[in-house]
Formats: C-alpha cells, sequence, structure tokens
C-alpha cells in the first residue's frame, strides 16, 4: 500500500505546468473508435484513467503506439470486438463513453456497468433515453449494458437533466447516424467543445457545442490521419490556484485557458487573493488569511463541483463562517470527516457543509474517499501544522498526473512512500 506523507507549513511558490484535461482525453479515446485507421492524440494526461481507457481499446483490437509519455497513435483498423471487458470498464466512470462509440461504430455493444468514485447516485438513464430515441434497443442487467441498433437516426433528443456524460456518450452515437441529431438542454463544459472539436477535426458535422443545444449532421463516414491536442486541465488548473490561496503563496500556471476558470477566479479575489492573466498563464498570490465566502456548484459555466473539496479546505481556515451548497452530487462532503480529523470545524447535513473557520489545520492520518477529495486533502496536509499521511492513493492517480511532483517543485516537502 502506498501513502503521501506530507511534513506541512509550507508557502507554494513558483510555476507549475497543466496537464491535458482527464475529463476531454476519456471521452477522445473512445471516439478514435468512430474512425477506421490512425490519429495521433497529443496533451494527453498519464493518469490512470486513460491507461485503462487504452488497455480496453487494445482489448477490443486497436493498436497503440505511444510517441512519448503523453503523446498516443491510435490505428482502430484492426478493432475487431464490440465487446468491452467487463472487469476494465467497473474501474472508471467514463468507460460508458464506450458505448455511443461503438454504437456508432458497430451497432452493437457490451461494456459492464461503469464504476468511479462514489458520489452518490449516477445513473445512466439520460444516455439510454438517447441510445433509444437514435434507433438502439439497450438493456442494462447482470453488471452490464448491451445495446444493438440495425440502424442509427438521428433524432432530437431533449435531456431531462443537464449530463456532461449523456451529452457526449449522444454526441457519439450520433456522429455516424443517418439525418440530424439535436440535443436540447446539453451541457456546456468545456471538455465537451474540446470532444466535438475532435471529432470534427476528422469530417463530423456537430455544431452548438458549447451551448445548450448542439446540433449533429450525420456523416457516412469520418476520416483518418488526424492530430489532435487535448484542451488543458480546468479542474488541475484551479486545484493549483486553491492551493496558492490555502497557502499564502504565488504559484504561476502555465499551459491553462483562463476563460474555463472565470467562476472561481471570481471567488478568489473576493476571498481577498489576487489573480493576473495572461495569455497561456495564469498568476494567483495571496499574503494574508482568506475572507470567508459562499458556494454554490452549478453545471458549467458554474461553480465546478469538482473543485468544491478544494474550496472546502480554503474555507476550513478562512476568516469567519462560510456556507458550500453542492447541487450536483448528494456525498460530495465525505472529505469533511477528513478535515475535521485535522482540526476542521465543519458541520455537513446533506448537500450543505457549513464551514467555521480555524486558524490552522494540524496534520493527521486521512483518507482520499474520492478523486478530488484526495486533492484536496493534498492542500490540507501542505498548510497544516505538523504531518499528515494520506492513504487511497488509486482515486487521486486516476485524475491527477505526476501531483506530488508538481506540489515538491512548488516547495512542497510530500514524499510517496510504500508500507
Amino acid at each position: 500500500m502506498e501513502k503521501l506523507v506530507i511534513n506541512g507549513g509550507t508557502r507554494l511558490h513558483g510555476e507549475v505546468t497543466i496537464s491535458g484535461a482527464k475529463n476531454a482525453a476519456v471521452a477522445i479515446l473512445p471516439a478514435t473508435l468512430l474512425i477506421n485507421g490512425k490519429c495521433t492524440i497529443e496533451n494527453l494526461p498519464n493518469i490512470s484513467d486513460v491507461q485503462i481507457q487504452c488497455k480496453i481499446l487494445e482489448k477490443l483490437g486497436a493498436k497503440i503506439d505511444w510517441l512519448d509519455t503523453n503523446t498516443a497513435c491510435i490505428d482502430t483498423s484492426t478493432v475487431n470486438s464490440y465487446k468491452a471487458p467487463l472487469d476494465m470498464t467497473s474501474k472508471f466512470r467514463a468507460s460508458y463513453y464506450l458505448i455511443g462509440a461503438l454504437l456508432g461504430r458497430s451497432h452493437n455493444v457490451v461494456v459492464g456497468m461503469p464504476g468511479g468514485c462514489k458520489l452518490g447516485a449516477r445513473p445512466i438513464d439520460q444516455h439510454i433515453k438517447g441510445f433509444e430515441a437514435l434507433g438502439a434497443t439497450v438493456d442494462v442487467s447482470n453488471g452490464k449494458v448491451t445495446a444493438s441498433a440495425a440502424e442509427l437516426k438521428g433524432a432530437p433528443i431533449y435531456l431531462d437533466t443537464v449530463s456532461v456524460g449523456a451529452t457526449i456518450n449522444v454526441m457519439l452515437a450520433a456522429v455516424l447516424a443517418e439525418g440530424t441529431t439535436t440535443i436540447d438542454n446539453a451541457a456546456k463544459e468545456p471538455h465537451i467543445v474540446d470532444v466535438a472539436n475532435f471529432l470534427n477535426s476528422m469530417g463530423a458535422d456537430i455544431r452548438g457545442a458549447g451551448t445548450d443545444i448542439i446540433k449533429i449532421n450525420g456523416v457516412k463516414s469520418l476520416k483518418s490521419g488526424t492530430t489532435y491536442s487535448v484542451v488543458p486541465d480546468q479542474i488541475e488548473a484551479g486545484t493549483f490556484m486553491l492551493a496558492a490561496v490555502a497557502s499564502k503563496g504565488d504559484i504561476i500556471l502555465k499551459n491553462c485557458i483562463s476563460e474555463h476558470l472565470d467562476c472561481l477566479t471570481a471567488k478568489i479575489i473576493e476571498m481577498g487573493a489576487k489573480v493576473e492573466e495572461s495569455g497561456d498563464e495564469i498568476r494567483v498570490w495571496c499574503d494574508k488569511r482568506p475572507k470567508k465566502t459562499n458556494i454554490k456548484t452549478a453545471p458549467y459555466p458554474g461553480f465546478p463541483t469538482d473543485l468544491q473539496a478544494q474550496m472546502g479546505v480554503v474555507l476550513s481556515i478562512a476568516d469567519g463562517s462560510s456556507v458550500i451548497s453542492e447541487n450536483i452530487w448528494e456525498s460530495r462532503f465525505q472529505y469533511t470527516d477528513e478535515l475535521i480529523k485535522m482540526g476542521a470545524k465543519i458541520t455537513a447535513q446533506g448537500k450543505t457543509a457549513f464551514f467555521e473557520g480555524v486558524d490552522h489545520l494540524s496534520g493527521a492520518p486521512v483518507c482520499a474517499t474520492d478523486l478530488r477529495a484526495g486533492a484536496a486533502l493534498i492542500i490540507a496536509g501542505i498548510i497544516a501544522n505538523g504531518t499528515t499521511e494520506l492513504y487511497n492513493l488509486e482515486h487521486i492517480d486516476r485524475g491527477y498526473e505526476n501531483i506530488e511532483t508538481k506540489f515538491r517543485n512548488l516547495g512542497a516537502d510530500i514524499t510517496r512512500v510504500s508500507e
């Protein structure tokens, strides 16, 4: 078993380069199944979710040649199966994108029920609604999803709830469908735009990505040979921005898109920190205790649920009382129990958590309860007095590339050890 040992009390200082977006990469990789040839994907984050997604593609028959740590050439001309290995798809949430991609390619698919962080009920009913509207028959039983279609035909689809996964999955299935598909009440996150841009670079006709109405005009085939670079990860960037505030540090983030972080930037300034944007760089610095603030998570462009735990660490040491209202996942406050072990004063009730800021946190043994909670607890360990031991690193490795190295380069005293 591995753990991170963090000796706290550090003010972070320096530069960090943001990796490619996890949430875009895990959708773009299965999207390569929609061609019958090669494409090269650059700026892939070196994380376990990406590694598992690539292994699944290889199990389906694809050939993957890694040109460097973050660049893969994927040849799908040798794909000979529509049955994804059930034991692998159950390890992470984004495995469900294989359904839309394989429906588009083969009109048949068998995929295990997706896994991932335990954040409460995470149904795929809107995905299924979309597939059925396109003409597929879908069965969910015995821990797997089976779908098939004699042909896929474009259709108007209204999503009952704003769902990133359903928006992308329907988009994947509709690219090669006959006719026009309209997704109404679509999610607008940057990685949805990135997946659409990737597909369009291969000849798809997708319009309106980034708005709440997306139109997909089906094409007969996509061309191979494209080279595409994954968009920078807004959540990783936000994680380091909040680490700068929490540690009263001064960090320059490279390779990021500031517009994707407008909501977070506004809150950071409201808490008394400074933000300076220049091209693809953002500088965040803070020289005093952050001020209290209230947060309500919401779909993009609202405050991201994936930054809620990291913000919770900042509010735990802020001057005054703050409230976080979680409007996406009902089990997103599991990390607060771990912060309480470190001396935080937090009361979580349902989808609301009340934070009474304390002067400091104290090091303690804690466990990452999910991916973003793990990142938050690293920040907590860095600013705490004493030593923190952080367990369940498999959650963190799913979504952050070399996170302890990046923090160490900013001055943190953090080491990964086996025991």
